[in-house]
């Protein structure tokens, strides 16, 4: 037996969908400017991913807003418990059709596995790729205010940003299909609506 709940607020699911068009598009520029293919021209790719990259910043100081006047940043504290369940689970434990391990409410929507993905995100990707990106854009600046760092190694660090960003997106794109169907996780993204058994027991 399923019932349907109401998971994911409109603004989750509006910054969700905006931010994962932005990655993706800061994804493709970013490996035009590289050189592997031609899409939009190399100028057109530059000017693209810049204004992605603004974009997508002003995105996030207003979802940590939300997250933060909401309360919703508490969905995102690590633990812990039950960590070798979930990871049992993702890798055994779905395609044996064990009973899942972890229940998901409203108020808890992640288990310890995807708490800890995200703080990598959080604490490490985006920083890197943030950081490294304003450093690249801002270059002549710092090299005027006597800040000396290599183009070469700011746009190396950029690219490893955006590789571990790519491994995390195909990842996050492989646990959406992971629900009682392989569209579950996307259509409740996008309606907010999702089926969870009555228990709900889920990876």
């Amino acid at each position: 037996m399923k019932r349907t709940i109401y998971m994911y607020k409109g603004f989750e699911r509006i910054w969700h969908w905006l931010q994962a068009a932005l990655i993706i598009l800061l994804l493709l520029t970013g490996f035009e400017i590289h050189g592997s293919y031609e899409l939009f021209g190399y100028q057109g790719a530059y000017v693209v991913h810049i204004q992605a990259a603004w974009i997508l910043l002003g995105l996030l100081v207003l979802a940590l807003f939300w997250h933060i006047t909401t309360g919703e940043w508490r969905q995102y504290k690590p633990t812990l418990k039950n960590l070798d369940k979930m990871v049992r689970c993702y890798m055994v434990g779905i395609f044996l059709d064990e009973p899942r391990p972890y229940t998901k409410t409203p108020e808890t929507k992640l288990n310890s596995l995807q708490k800890l993905s995200y703080l990598g995100v959080l604490l490490f990707i985006l920083p890197i790729l943030i950081i490294s990106g304003l450093a690249c854009y801002f270059y002549n600046d710092l090299q005027a205010w006597g800040l000396s760092v290599g183009f070469g190694s700011l746009a190396i660090l950029h690219t490893i940003g955006a590789f571990l960003m790519l491994i995390f997106l195909v990842v996050h794109v492989y646990m959406t299909t992971t629900g009682h169907s392989p569209l579950a996780y996307t259509i409740a993204m996008i309606t907010g609506r999702e089926e969870v058994p009555e228990d709900n027991r889920v990876c």
